[in-house]
Order: C-alpha cells, then sequence, then structure tokens
C-alpha cells in the first residue's frame, strides 16, 4: 500500500517547537505517514501569503495527499476549522481565506470540521495545529471518510485578496501577496485576468515608484532597473535587475499597489 503523503504549511518557523509537536502528533496517529514541508517562514499573519504558497504546491502532489495549512491570527476566535476536497486532494486549515486559492479556483466541498472526536484533548486556545489540524490531517490520511469529520457548508470565507478589485474605469487595487528571498514582489495580478498586458500601456505603482516596464526574462533589463515579468506561478512580480526590489522599493506582504492599463 502507498503511504499517505501529508504536506505543512505554516507560519511557525523553525525556532521553535510548532513545527516538529504537529509532526509528532501526526506520525503518533498515522506512523506510516510521509510529511512534506512547503513552508514555514510565512510572514507571521499574513493570510494571503499562505494561500498563495499552497495554490502553488499542491498540484504537483499525487492524488489524496493531505495538505494542513496553518496561519491563524484568529486562533482560539470563532473562526472555524475546515475541510476542502478539491483536485482529487485534501486541505485543512482554519477558515479565514487561507485555502481561498484553492477552493475560489477548483471545484470543490468544503466541510466545518465539527467531530471532536478525532480532535486531541484538551484544545489549547493557541495551538489549534497541534489539537485539532494535524490530528483530523492525521486520521484523514489513515482512511477516515471526509464526511465523518463534519457537515458540508456553504458559507465559507471568500475573501478579496484573491484578485484585484476595480477602482476605476482603468485602475485596479492590487496587493502585494508575497516576496520571495531573491526580492521579487509578487502580486496577486494573474495572468488570467491580465493575459494582455503584453500588447497594452499600464503602469503599477508601488508607494513612489511605478513600474513601466514588461520584462520577458531577469536578464533582459540594465542592472538597477524596476521591471515586470510574469512569473512561473502565473501572477506578474515586480523585480530589479540583479537586486531586491522589495528592499529598493522598501515594501512589505499585504501592501496595496495600483495598476492602471490602457
Amino acid at each position: 500500500m502507498t503511504r499517505p503523503i501529508l504536506t505543512l504549511t505554516t507560519d511557525f518557523g523553525l525556532s521553535d517547537h510548532f513545527v516538529g509537536t504537529m509532526k509528532g502528533v501526526i506520525l503518533g496517529i498515522c506512523p506510516e505517514a510521509q510529511i512534506v514541508d512547503i513552508g514555514h517562514d510565512v510572514t507571521p499573519f499574513e493570510i494571503a501569503e499562505g494561500a498563495y504558497l499552497i495554490a502553488q504546491a499542491w498540484r504537483y502532489f499525487p492524488k489524496k495527499t493531505v495538505h494542513v495549512v496553518v496561519v491563524d491570527p484568529g486562533v482560539g476566535t470563532a473562526r472555524r476549522p475546515i475541510l476542502v476536497e478539491a483536485g482529487g486532494q485534501y486541505f485543512i486549515g482554519p477558515d479565514n481565506g487561507v485555502l481561498s486559492m484553492v477552493y475560489l479556483r477548483e471545484k470543490c466541498k468544503v466541510r466545518l470540521i465539527s467531530n471532536e472526536k478525532f480532535f486531541r484533548h484538551p484544545v489549547s486556545r493557541t495551538f489549534h495545529g497541534r489539537d485539532i489540524f494535524a490530528p483530523v490531517a492525521a486520521h484523514l490520511a489513515g482512511g477516515v471518510a471526509p464526511a465523518r469529520f463534519g457537515k458540508l457548508m456553504e458559507d465559507y470565507l471568500k475573501p478579496e485578496f484573491e484578485k484585484p478589485h476595480r477602482a476605476g474605469k482603468r485602475t485596479w487595487i492590487a496587493r502585494i501577496l508575497k516576496i520571495d528571498r531573491f526580492g521579487n514582489i509578487i502580486t496577486n495580478i494573474h495572468t488570467d485576468d491580465f493575459g494582455d498586458l503584453a500588447t497594452r500601456n499600464f503602469s503599477l505603482s508601488l508607494g513612489p515608484q511605478t513600474v513601466t516596464v514588461l520584462a520577458q526574462n531577469y536578464a533582459q533589463c540594465a542592472s538597477g532597473e524596476l521591471f515586470l515579468i510574469l512569473g512561473s506561478s502565473g501572477y506578474y512580480e515586480v523585480s530589479l535587475s540583479q537586486g531586491s526590489a522589495a528592499k529598493y522599493i522598501k515594501c512589505e506582504p499585504g501592501a496595496a499597489i495600483e495598476l492602471m492599463v490602457w
């Protein structure tokens, strides 16, 4: 039998015990599990960045993979834990939009995780990754049917950060999803929605800086020049030739940016 695969995506970092503890809970319930780290350096509390990270990775995993995503500034509040079935895979996390780039683009079923039989007790008010998400994922990977965790729901959160919103006839307000290790600024402007930027005039404003050049590769522009490029994720990125665009502009994930197209 193929060993079940579980992935973890969090903003916990690796300097504390949180990630290791979640893995211990998973292996205690499902010892045959293969655990894969997507990433644990999501900017703390940046839900959109966590959503972007799992959205780029999940398609490359086998069917029935269980993905656990914990970027959860609302832990201990009334926000709900959910289980999403989409694309032949499973996604577990808080109902705060961190799974939205999966369920807003794929046919899906969303369940409220309500069966406390599959929780670890007592449930901490500050560590649902350990006490709810990890054990539920382990039981799911071990063969428990999704329906046993809770009923289907329709009122799950559909956040605005998934796409830019129109602010005028030719203007959209977008946002920064992530800054990668090279300093590239990944926006939520997707080629599916703005595929004609190569044939149109545009300007992208990030604070005092404006970008008007669309490059085909990172070496096309002169050293120190800011440009827009279509990344492998399908989202447009602001880059600085041979440098860090994020350090040059001094911006952070979650910041609003303005796109004009004419």
